[in-house]
C-alpha cells in the first residue's frame, strides 16, 4: 500500500487497530475467523527474514511479524497478521510477493512519487486507487502499470466476468474472461485471397520463381517488395500497432 502524507498517520492508526483484531483459525470447525492457514510453512523463514531486513532498514513492525503457533491448531501453517509501515522500495519485502497476511505501507511524497512506488516492483496484477481528485485518479489509472485497477473500491474486477482478468510484467500475460479471454482460447487463422480474381491473379513473379535465372535480380526484387510492405505498416510505437 502507498499513502500520501495527508492521510498516512490516520491510515496507520486504522490499520493497526483492525489488524490486531484479525482472528486466525479454521472456519471448518465452526470458529469465527478472519484469516486461515497458509498451504505450507515452506516460506516462513523467508517471510521473517524479509520483515527483519525491513526493520533493520528503518521500517516499523507494529503488529505480528513472525509465524504463529495456534493454540487450537499447533500443527497448522499460520503466520501472524502483520502490519509493516514506513517501508521503502529498497527493502526486500517491497519487491517480492509475500502471499501471506502481511500489510506493507509506504509513504509517498506526492502523486508522482506514489505512482513511482506502485510501479517500483516487477509485478503488476491488479490494484486500487482511492481519492477525491478526479484528475489525480485518472492519472494514476493511466500510469499505474497493472492489468486491472479499481477506483475508490477494491477488487471489483474479480466480480465482473465481462472484464478481462490478468496482469502485466512479472504477473503474467494473457487474459481470461471478457472478449479478450474468449480470444485467448481461440486459434487465429490468417487467410489471403484475391478480392478481384478476374482482375488480379496473385502468383509468384517469374523473377523469383524456380529455377531462378538471375539471383541478383531476384534479390533486388525481394528487397523492393519488403520495402513496400514496411512502408504500409509501421513498426510498433509505444506498445501499439500503427496501421497506415
Amino acid at each position: 500500500m502507498v499513502a500520501l502524507p495527508k492521510v498516512y498517520s490516520t491510515l496507520v492508526e486504522i490499520l493497526e487497530e483492525r489488524i490486531r483484531k484479525i482472528r486466525a483459525g479454521s472456519v471448518l470447525d465452526g470458529d469465527e475467523v478472519d484469516c486461515g492457514a497458509l498451504i505450507s510453512a515452506a516460506g516462513f523463514d523467508k517471510l521473517e527474514s524479509w520483515i527483519e531486513d525491513a526493520v533493520k532498514k528503518g521500517a516499523r513492525c507494529l503488529v505480528g511479524g513472525k509465524r504463529l503457533i495456534h493454540p487450537k491448531y499447533p500443527q497448522g501453517h499460520y503466520f501472524s497478521p502483520t502490519l509493516l509501515v514506513d517501508v521503502t522500495e529498497d527493502m526486500l519485502i517491497a519487491q517480492n510477493e509475500t502471499f501471506a497476511p502481511i500489510c506493507v505501507l509506504m509513504r509517498a511524497k506526492d502523486v508522482t512519487h506514489a505512482i513511482h512506488l506502485a510501479n517500483s516492483t516487477e509485478y503488476g496484477l491488479g490494484g486500487s486507487v482511492f481519492g477525491r481528485n478526479k484528475r489525480n485518479l485518472d492519472r494514476v489509472v493511466r500510469e499505474f502499470k497493472s492489468g486491472m485497477v479499481s477506483v475508490n473500491d477494491f477488487g471489483v474486477y474479480y466480480l465482473n466476468q465481462s472484464l478481462p482478468f490478468g496482469g502485466v510484467r512479472g504477473s503474467g500475460y494473457g487474459r481470461f474472461a471478457g472478449v479478450e479471454g474468449m480470444r485467448a482460447v481461440c486459434n487465429v487463422k490468417a487467410v489471403c485471397e484475391d478480392r478481384f480474381p478476374r482482375l488480379i491473379n496473385t502468383a509468384i513473379p517469374p523473377v523469383v520463381d524456380y529455377p531462378i535465372r538471375d539471383g541478383n535480380r531476384g534479390w533486388r526484387f525481394t528487397q523492393g517488395k519488403n520495402a513496400c510492405v514496411r512502408s504500409t505498416c509501421d513498426p510498433i510505437r509505444d506498445g501499439s500497432l500503427i496501421y497506415m
